[in-house]
């Protein structure tokens, strides 16, 4: 896809203040820290489009990225990170599932988990939600360049085998800095738009 367009259009932390367009809306979910924004800036070729933070947790609100005003990227408050209270995590749990349960312009979810570990029971419990909603998904393998070519189809069995995919599902590795899998992730994002 030719990006001619990406910005920021809204933080929101609660239903009424999502967008009002009636774009196709993708989803990024995943644990904390594990490339989401790094993910939104080079599908859209910038470099500070999504922030990255330094600290994982950070990601406090439901970012909406207008991607050429006819699709929005939606970034997820990120799960798992230990270092806060269990009620700030219960809050961002509360804010993401709000989301997922009511979003109507939802098309599809990526999935991001990190190639260099098993999945968590968090990636596992996100990806059941995802199977009983019967949400169209990809699942993206992020930091792949932190490990070896060889490496790649024992860690890609080991995530499909952990979040119990069948052998059709696909697992995308990307890596940011090398600009690994941008073109197959949007190849798949718009086959699932057509």
């Amino acid at each position: 896809m030719i990006i001619k367009k990406a910005e920021l259009m809204i933080s929101a932390v609660e239903p009424s203040q999502y967008p009002g367009t009636d774009w196709p809306e993708i989803a990024l979910a995943g644990r904390s820290n594990v490339g989401k924004s790094s993910l939104i800036n080079a599908l859209t070729n910038r470099k500070s489009l999504a922030r990255t933070g330094s600290t994982p947790g950070k990601t406090r609100v439901i970012n909406f990225y207008n991607i050429n005003d006819s699709l929005v990227l939606v970034d997820l408050p990120g799960y798992g990170y230990a270092k806060v209270s269990k009620e700030e995590r219960k809050s961002w749990g509360v804010l993401a599932e709000a989301y997922l349960n009511t979003r109507k312009n939802l098309s599809m979810i990526l999935l991001l988990v990190d190639i260099r570990h098993d999945p968590t029971g968090d990636d596992i419990l996100m990806m059941d939600y995802i199977r009983q909603s019967n949400r169209r998904f990809a699942v993206v393998a992020t930091k792949s360049d932190k490990v070896s070519r060889a490496e790649y189809k024992k860690c890609i069995d080991n995530i499909k085998r952990r979040l119990d995919l069948d052998e059709d599902s696909r697992v995308i590795p990307f890596s940011a800095p090398k600009r690994m899998g941008v073109d197959e992730i949007w190849s798949v994002m718009e086959s699932f738009l057509e």
